[in-house]
């Protein structure tokens, strides 16, 4: 860290109101956060966020999800859907520079908490609206989780093998996606007011629009070509050897060696200096073409080792080569440790709490994980009665009337 910046976070001084529930705005809301924005999450009384209940749960009862992802910020208690509550919240805006929100397109509009209706009170507002559809369009007003985004988004369709129906990721990979490109916008749009007239905008993310993003050129391929790709297991046609193999001790080992230079080394590495001379092996083309042999030909290989064996051949050889790892594997692989990859959080229920740690990495101001996820209502005091100035009684009326 350069000397004179020790404590200082890129986005300190960044407001951030955040509604919604679940993943997609949750996780925008953390991604902020890490980077040191002020981040009140706004949520009903007495229930919370599911997020509060979801995922696996210590016997006490404790969620493991919600440290993680309401870790470093505020939670206030507020009832949306009544006058008072929401006029409370516009006293919050107004004191913002962002709101993330993820309800279905026009629930904020009912509420008279619109970007149209924000934006006369706080000219400087940047609004993230996460939504299945995006906030145009005839699907707008469609009900739209990640997993509906993933399969418009056509990451579903080339997911698994072809004899089987296509599964999903074993994580929310939609919502993280949209998430994602939300805290993008977020600070771009900052950035945009920032240097060029101080005026606020509208970030709007589709969850299906984010995972479109990612699908490399499969729009061009079926309108140029009229190839359409289609699920192929652990390998992309015609790109070879990279693939997953098994293992004499029962795991498995991803190894990509499809680069001429790199495959040299590979098949001297496996014995067989000849596969990278001979016609059939010797051209990515030629590779590509007997895809299926060679790959049978390497899993011969692997099956007779170890995967730790496998792994320390490949490195000897500059093959890149990798296990699958678990969470088991992260919490005591080298690589994670000097990275700094898993940090241990003090949880007040808990106690120590591993997470993973704020990516990216910035060198002079990097971001951190100061505290997990907090108590439902627990900064009501801080936000309401420091930010807004509401006296004890004022807030104690607000309690008895359901509004906080």
């Amino acid at each position: 860290m350069a000397e004179g910046s020790e404590g200082i976070r890129p986005l300190e001084g960044v407001r951030v109101i955040e509604m919604g529930s679940l993943l997609a705005g949750p996780f925008c809301g953390q991604l902020l956060a890490d980077f040191g924005a002020e981040v009140i999450k706004l949520e009903p009384p007495g229930k919370g966020d599911p997020m509060r209940l979801w995922g696996r749960h210590r016997k006490e009862g404790r969620t493991l999800w919600w440290p993680i992802i309401a870790r470093n910020k505020k939670s206030v208690t507020l009832n949306l859907r009544e006058e008072e509550g929401q006029n409370l919240a516009r006293r919050l805006i107004a004191e913002a520079d962002v709101v993330v929100e993820n309800f279905r397109p026009g629930t904020l509009e009912r509420w008279g908490l619109g970007y149209e209706d924000l934006s006369g009170i706080n000219t400087g507002l940047v609004m993230v609206r996460v939504s299945g559809y995006g906030q145009t369009g005839p699907y707008k007003d469609q009900a739209g989780f990640g997993s509906i985004g993933e399969a418009m988004g056509g990451i579903r369709h080339v997911t698994g093998y072809p004899d089987r129906p296509p599964p999903r990721v074993g994580i929310s990979l939609g919502d993280s996606l949209a998430a994602t490109f939300g805290a993008l916008g977020a600070v771009t749009a900052l950035y945009n007011r920032e240097t060029r007239g101080g005026k606020g905008q509208i970030v709007d993310v589709a969850i299906y629009e984010a995972v479109l993003a990612l699908m490399e050129s499969t729009i061009p391929e079926y309108a140029l070509t009229d190839h359409i790709r289609s699920r192929t297991g652990a390998i992309l046609p015609f790109v070879a050897p990279s693939n997953t193999y098994p293992t004499g001790d029962g795991d498995y080992v991803v190894i990509g060696a499809n680069a001429d230079t790199v495959f040299g080394r590979f098949a001297k590495a496996l014995g067989h200096p000849e596969w990278a001379e001979g016609e059939r092996y010797a051209t990515h083309h030629a590779r590509g073409e007997n895809q299926e042999e060679l790959d049978g030909l390497i899993s011969d290989w692997t099956r007779q080792h170890t995967a730790e064996e496998v792994i320390a051949a490949m490195r000897e050889a500059s093959v890149p080569a990798g296990k699958l790892f678990t969470a088991e594997d992260m919490l005591s692989d080298e690589q994670y440790a000097a990275r700094q990859n898993i940090v241990t959080v003090e949880d007040p229920d808990i106690g120590p709490f591993p997470m993973q740690n704020v990516v990216p990495r910035l060198s002079e101001t990097p971001g951190e994980v100061r505290w997990t996820g907090p108590k439902l209502g627990q900064h009501n005091d801080e936000v309401f009665g420091g930010l807004l100035g509401m006296s004890e009684e004022d807030l104690d009326g607000l309690r008895e009337r359901g509004i906080v």
